[in-house]
């Protein structure tokens, strides 16, 4: 008979997020928006359509979408509508669909009012080693999303935890978005999904940014999002708690991160697949050994 340890899937500490629940073995949850807000209605309409689907497959949803892309690479990209109308569309989308809203926050002086509105609060990947911004996050009482830098080691995450946990705030969570692989590239070593765990703090797999490629167009990011189903699939037969996946009605013309967005067409079957292999791998159904 296969156990937890046997798949690398050791049981993690779960954390509540309004009314879900994520780690200690609960099905997988769905974390999904577009990368940043174009317009309150366009928010809106992503948020209704994922709110209905993941209510259709029985799958809970975390929505997410960016008031601020602080990072961007060119100084002319569209950054999003900034703290206040953003936090005002996400409370919109929590209010009405009754849905958890997640944003990430860029520096620790808007961290007390996002934490007004957001269930969780999200860590960049570039700012996951920021002590005075983990320790805003943490004062917020929210969940924290700590995104692993692209330059860390998974083990080297540790630390970022115990930043936000010194401030007494237990609900926090790690997502691993690949690793640096030379330049304007990079790779999941799904290793380290397992590694994470050992931390005692659900672990989250970031699809849709694994196959970016940082930098790839000169002035924006590329990616590969053919490849997302792939790496999906992979990391949840590894064991996760919750798969991240930023989606647009037309990610060809998405303003941030279309090359490596999902369409909404085709989420249905996506969703299905991944529940399906959630099922038997937190079952203890998957296959033993290599």
């Amino acid at each position: 008979m296969c156990d937890e340890r046997s798949h690398g899937i050791r049981r993690t500490e779960s954390i509540r997020i309004g009314n879900l629940f994520l780690g200690g073995g609960a099905p997988l949850v769905l974390i999904a928006g577009p990368c940043v807000m174009e317009s309150r209605g366009d928010t809106l309409e992503v948020a209704r359509f994922l709110k209905a689907l993941c209510d259709g497959v029985g799958i809970p949803l975390i929505f997410k979408s960016s008031y601020d892309k602080a990072n961007r690479t060119s100084l002319g990209s569209y950054r999003g509508p900034g703290l206040e109308e953003g936090l005002r569309i996400l409370a919109e989308v929590r209010d009405e669909l009754g849905v958890p809203v997640l944003s990430d926050v860029h520096c620790r002086m808007e961290v007390e009012r996002a934490g007004e509105v957001l269930d969780v609060v999200q860590i960049p990947a570039f700012l996951c080693r920021q002590t005075d911004l983990l320790i805003a996050a943490g004062r917020t009482g929210k969940a924290v999303n700590i995104k692993k830098g692209q330059y860390l080691a998974p083990w080297d995450v540790a630390a970022a935890v115990e930043k936000v946990r010194s401030t007494g705030n237990s609900f926090v969570m790690v997502t691993e978005r690949g690793t640096s692989f030379g330049y304007n590239n990079l790779v999941v070593d799904f290793r380290s999904l397992a590694i994470l765990r050992r931390l005692n703090v659900p672990v989250i797999f970031d699809a849709t940014h694994s196959v970016q490629l940082p930098g790839g167009r000169g002035d924006a990011s590329g990616g590969e999002r053919e490849f997302v189903p792939c790496l999906a699939r992979a990391a949840v037969a590894v064991g996760i708690d919750a798969l991240f996946v930023e989606v647009h009605p037309d990610p060809d013309r998405a303003l941030c991160d279309g090359p490596n967005s999902l369409p909404l067409e085709g989420l249905e079957e996506f969703l299905q697949e991944m529940m399906e292999i959630d099922v038997l791998v937190k079952r203890g159904k998957g296959r033993c050994g290599p």
